[in-house]
């Protein structure tokens, strides 16, 4: 508990003005909720004619004595009352006291509340915030291996878990204990006997209820986890629901949900039954407590008569007082479980270290004057070498083609160009720089990338076009969409660019989508483009237009395409030829043709398809 409350300090910090006005007005909440219950025994002495009679009215001697001056004036204004037969008027000032503690009590309770609620929900939003920033800046490589829906359950589901959980500590840690610590305060000045068995019910209620909830933090740990994968099958299902329905696979994604459902509700029931322990267990161990006092309180009161039955009564009322908060500690003590491992799940994202960050002496690249050089560079996903000693130079305004059979290594000099994974060895330099040496941020800026799935975001298509330039004019996106052949068919909607394209794009065709793509890239207008199999999903007729959107935008523009059809890449000033990670040939397409290799296979093999 004391590394998660460590791990959320720094965020406290931010609202401090709201803990400390939370703290002075729980104090004065649990001050006057102990005062409400002390109130009730000058009414009963009014009640049943036990008013300690005070004749003089009591004079001021400081601070020191302000309790016995507080109680004798008010015995003395009572009992003035009740010596002229005005009973009735010595009842309303006991109860205008009554009903003034507990409107304080309450007032009181409801600011500290108020402001509690101000610095959870803003403690909850910038973890929620600082946790989204850093889903952003990890590399790739950090969800290869992690489902998303897993990423999305810890952003959502165990945010909200922490807040319904572990944030209740910020509540109960200054109330509940001075709630508890008032009344037994006033309890042992009444009479410290029958304090003691309260004293002796708290520990053992909480020994108790820690060894009912031991397990209660790692099955909440597991719950969480197994949220992660129920929404990351319905994540994939809805992804992927063509595939689900055209292979009639609909059973076994619903058996597949089914179990992860039926393991979550059983984790639940386990978690729901410990923590609906905490409330019945700390009940009974308070009214053994209870009926403990009345049988001892009564001998006090009935036969050894040293104490009034009046003071007994407001002495009871507030040992079940105490038990109230005596029960929200039991209580939080098992959602506080919860919420650590919540805190876990969330802190190893909010803690993941990025392991490919700028270095701190990172240059910014503000042009592209020269040339792309990757030099002698080796990389591997995992085990297995994907590229080998490779090297290419790229000069500017040269477009360079890299083909080969899948899993040659085509894609993965797009994720090294750009920084989406780093080399192994050797390194890739533009204008002499190493992109290592180079910010992210200022390397990305000079590229622009088209990938093979057209991604386009549920939002306009003006505003999926300003993800390249946030500034550009209308005008501008407009020339963008003509230069990609999307013009066209965009000006004949009737809501033009303000047209939303639906979710990943699907109120469009294939080749609609990534003439948008396109379309965005040429808007971000930088000098060097990456294509990485950008045509290689589409149908002859998409794929003509799309190719000669893409001439349009390689104008006067460094290229590296990344091609799977052939025909698309002939008039390249550069092929080169991929297999099993190195360079099996290179040169222009007619000199390749004339060796007879790979790429006259490669050609051959496509021109029957």
């Amino acid at each position: 508990m004391k590394k998660i409350l460590n791990q959320l300090l720094p965020f406290i910090k931010n609202y401090k003005k709201h803990v400390i006005l939370n703290v002075v007005f729980n104090i004065l909440n649990a001050l006057f909720t102990t005062l409400s219950f002390v109130a009730l025994i000058p009414m009963l002495n009014v009640l049943f004619d036990k008013t300690n009679r005070v004749t003089k009215e009591p004079e001021w001697t400081g601070i020191g004595g302000l309790k016995d001056y507080g109680n004798d004036l008010l015995n003395y204004k009572v009992s003035s009352y009740l010596d002229n037969n005005n009973a009735q008027m010595a009842l309303v000032i006991v109860i205008a006291i009554v009903i003034i503690t507990f409107a304080l009590k309450n007032l009181f309770g409801y600011l500290a509340n108020q402001h509690v609620m101000y610095l959870k929900n803003g403690v909850l939003t910038d973890l929620r915030n600082d946790m989204y920033d850093n889903i952003i800046n990890l590399p790739l490589s950090f969800y290869s291996k992690r489902q998303k829906g897993d990423v999305m359950a810890r952003i959502l589901g165990d945010i909200a878990e922490m807040q319904n959980s572990l944030f209740i500590v910020l509540e109960l840690i200054v109330r509940e204990p001075l709630n508890i610590l008032f009344a037994l305060g006033t309890m042992f000045y009444i009479n410290w006997k029958l304090s003691i068995f309260v004293l002796v019910f708290i520990p053992t209620a909480g020994f108790i209820i820690s060894r009912i909830g031991k397990r209660l933090k790692s099955q909440s740990l597991t719950a969480q986890q197994e949220s992660g994968r129920l929404i990351s099958t319905v994540e994939e299902t809805l992804t992927g629901l063509k595939i689900v329905k055209s292979y009639n696979a609909e059973s076994v994604f619903k058996n597949s949900f089914k179990n992860s459902a039926n393991r979550l509700l059983k984790l639940s029931n386990s978690i729901g039954l410990k923590n609906n322990l905490a409330g019945p267990v700390s009940e009974i161990l308070g009214i053994t407590t209870i009926a403990i006092l009345l049988w001892y309180g009564g001998k006090l009161v009935l036969i050894d008569q040293v104490i009034e039955g009046t003071t007994f009564i407001g002495f009871m009322l507030l040992a079940y007082g105490i038990l109230t908060p005596a029960k929200a500690i039991s209580k939080a003590s098992y959602r506080v479980k919860n919420g650590m491992s919540a805190a876990d799940r969330v802190f190893e994202i909010l803690h993941h270290k990025n392991e490919m960050p700028d270095l701190p002496d990172a240059k910014e690249l503000t042009s592209f004057n020269n040339e792309i050089t990757i030099n002698n560079i080796s990389f591997k996903y995992e085990n297995d070498l994907v590229l080998k000693n490779f090297s290419i130079k790229v000069p500017k305004g040269k477009t360079v083609a890299l083909v080969g059979q899948s899993g040659s290594g085509k894609s993965t000099i797009a994720n090294l160009l750009t920084r989406f994974y780093d080399v192994n060895n050797g390194n890739i330099s533009i204008d002499g720089n190493n992109i290592k040496h180079v910010t992210k941020k200022s390397l990305r800026a000079l590229m622009g990338l088209v990938t093979q799935d057209s991604i386009l975001f549920n939002d306009t298509i003006k505003n999926n076009l300003l993800i390249g330039k946030e500034d550009a004019t209308e005008e501008e996106i407009i020339d963008a969409l003509k230069i990609a052949n999307a013009w066209e068919f965009i000006q004949n909607l009737p809501k033009g660019i303000e047209t939303n394209v639906g979710d990943a794009g699907n109120n469009f065709s294939g080749g609609q989508k990534q003439r948008l793509s396109i379309a965005r890239a040429v808007l971000k207008n930088p000098p060097i483009m990456v294509l990485d199999e950008a045509t290689s999903a589409l149908d002859t007729e998409s794929e003509r237009l799309v190719q000669l959107a893409l001439e349009n935008m390689m104008k006067n523009r460094t290229s590296i395409v990344i091609a799977h059809r052939l025909s698309t890449i002939q008039n390249a000033d550069e092929i080169i030829v991929m297999h099993k990670g190195e360079i099996a040939e290179q040169g222009k397409h007619n000199e390749l043709i004339a060796l007879d290799g790979i790429y006259k296979k490669l050609v051959d093999m496509q021109s029957f398809e």
